[in-house]
């Protein structure tokens, strides 16, 4: 958990609570000049209504320019970010021409697949022209070829599992999975902090959900005992499923999951575990096999493994993979199987030929360099924002870290002034976060170089002074250590 400073929490209350009473103060002069009845509505209620529509207006238009940038490259290490202005307070962006080099420290571009590879690319436009952009049709239907056999395959095979199957989007792996898995008069135990798409793919399932403090182990023991003593609601008859939902490295914290202890627990209460490794799978673990590789997990205790392609090879879409039982059963009763279409195939040539050179199977040993360069980068830019000062939340090895920022008036100021030095970064606020946890988040990758980050580092430190978000005494540089060595 995070423990929020006093006067920190106190002026971030202060801070939300000015900018909604002046929202509220505008909002009631705004009905009293314009009195009468708005003629665009022609009779109907307006389709946005409340505390949201507040928000949108009243908070998140003033800095909408931090988020939603367009770029006009690929988003390697460095990455050309199109400049907008607006003539109406923000209200609205305009493009321009211009586009401004930036080191891109926001994509999910963990081992540098996501610009052109001399293996990848080409394979991909090949398949491009063999197949074409897209199979215009569903799986069950004309949308299955021979390239996403093989792909179903092939991650099987990497993250060891008997068998896999794959989605055209990261998201709806969740979101249209779970229903499937689990229903009416059936337990899910969700981490506090998953991601909105478990979230949502839970609610959708009719399962009853309980959730467990953030990564605490304990925690899920003592919710589990008391689920399965007390049983259903009203019956209190045996649940039908308990289903544990876990993250592998979680989104907004950067942390590794305590997966050797709750896989245990897990055992010990016969629940399943379905854990998603959207952050993890290919940017950690000595051969780049996820969370199980690195913490010394066998893929076997882990009923359900879930993974996405949009972070570290390059691509998009999703995957389940499970038990041969499992995968087929999905297959007759996924919607998103059934109705949804088939993933891309330059897409799915993409993440085979990423996973080859992630194996070493391309002839060469690029994929080891990479894993080996994004944790190197990932512990060496961690260490370096904490010896700032900066609050860095996660662990090491985790290509994700998140700076706190608390204050609202430090979002955009942070953003801004980071672009002003070419250095393109991604904050996040509520509703992404809880209100008082606004943070930016720093997404490493295996394509920056260590020049790049000690640019990061000088431009994020001058940043850090200007706004006032270094929580923590800084570390003394090593000359001043030497100094005061000399001087005893």
């Amino acid at each position: 958990m995070i423990a929020i400073p006093y006067l920190t929490a106190l002026t971030t209350y202060f801070s939300y609570g000015l900018l909604f009473a002046f929202g509220q103060f505008r909002d009631f002069f705004r009905k009293c000049i314009d009195w009468s009845p708005s003629k665009d509505l022609q009779g109907y209620a307006p389709i946005c209504l409340g505390l949201e529509d507040f928000y949108i207006r009243r908070l998140y238009l003033r800095i909408q320019d931090c988020f939603g940038r367009p770029i006009s490259s690929a988003p390697d290490s460095w990455f050309d970010v199109v400049e907008r202005h607006s003539n109406d307070n923000n209200k609205t962006m305009v493009r321009t021409s211009k586009v401004t080099r930036c080191l891109n420290l926001g994509s999910y571009n963990y081992l540098g697949f996501a610009a052109a590879d001399e293996f990848c690319t080409p394979r991909a436009i090949e398949t491009l022209k063999k197949y074409s952009a897209s199979t215009c049709s569903t799986r069950v239907e004309g949308g299955t070829t021979a390239l996403h056999n093989e792909l179903e395959e092939c991650v099987a095979k990497f993250v060891g599992k008997p068998a896999a199957i794959v989605f055209g989007m990261g998201y709806v792996t969740n979101s249209a999975i779970l229903p499937v898995l689990i229903g009416k008069k059936g337990l899910i135990i969700s981490d506090s902090l998953n991601h909105n798409s478990i979230v949502n793919g839970s609610r959708g399932s009719g399962a009853t959900v309980r959730v467990f403090q953030h990564n605490t182990p304990s925690h899920l023991e003592e919710v589990l005992r008391e689920q399965i003593a007390g049983g259903q609601p009203r019956t209190h008859r045996p649940w039908k499923k308990i289903i544990v939902i876990v993250e592998g490295i979680y989104s907004m914290e950067g942390e590794l999951c305590k997966l050797p202890e709750i896989i245990a627990i897990c055992k010990k209460y016969k629940a399943y575990t379905y854990l998603d490794e959207a952050h993890s799978i290919g940017a950690v673990g000595k051969t780049g096999r996820g969370v199980c590789e690195l913490l010394g997990v066998d893929p076997a205790d882990v009923d359900v493994m879930m993974g996405t392609f949009t972070k570290s090879f390059g691509s998009c879409g999703g995957y389940i993979a499970g038990s041969k039982e499992l995968i087929q059963y999905l297959k007759y009763t996924c919607p998103a199987h059934i109705y949804g279409t088939s993933v891309s195939p330059p897409a799915a040539q993409q993440i085979v030929s990423s996973i080859k050179v992630i194996l070493g199977e391309d002839g060469s040993n690029r994929g080891a360099q990479k894993l080996a360069r994004i944790r190197e980068n990932s512990n060496f830019f961690r260490s370096e924002l904490q010896k700032m000062g900066f609050e860095v939340l996660g662990d090491n090895d985790s290509p994700v870290m998140p700076i706190m920022l608390y204050n609202p008036a430090k979002i955009p100021a942070f953003s801004r002034e980071c672009l002003k030095q070419n250095v393109a970064v991604v904050t996040v606020a509520f509703p992404a976060t809880p209100l008082l946890l606004a943070r930016a988040r720093i997404c490493i990758s295996a394509s920056h170089s260590r020049e790049d980050l000690v640019k990061a580092l000088e431009v994020i430190s001058n940043v850090g002074d200007l706004i006032g978000i270094k929580y923590f005494p800084a570390e003394p540089k090593k000359q001043e250590q030497d100094e005061r060595m000399k001087l005893e």
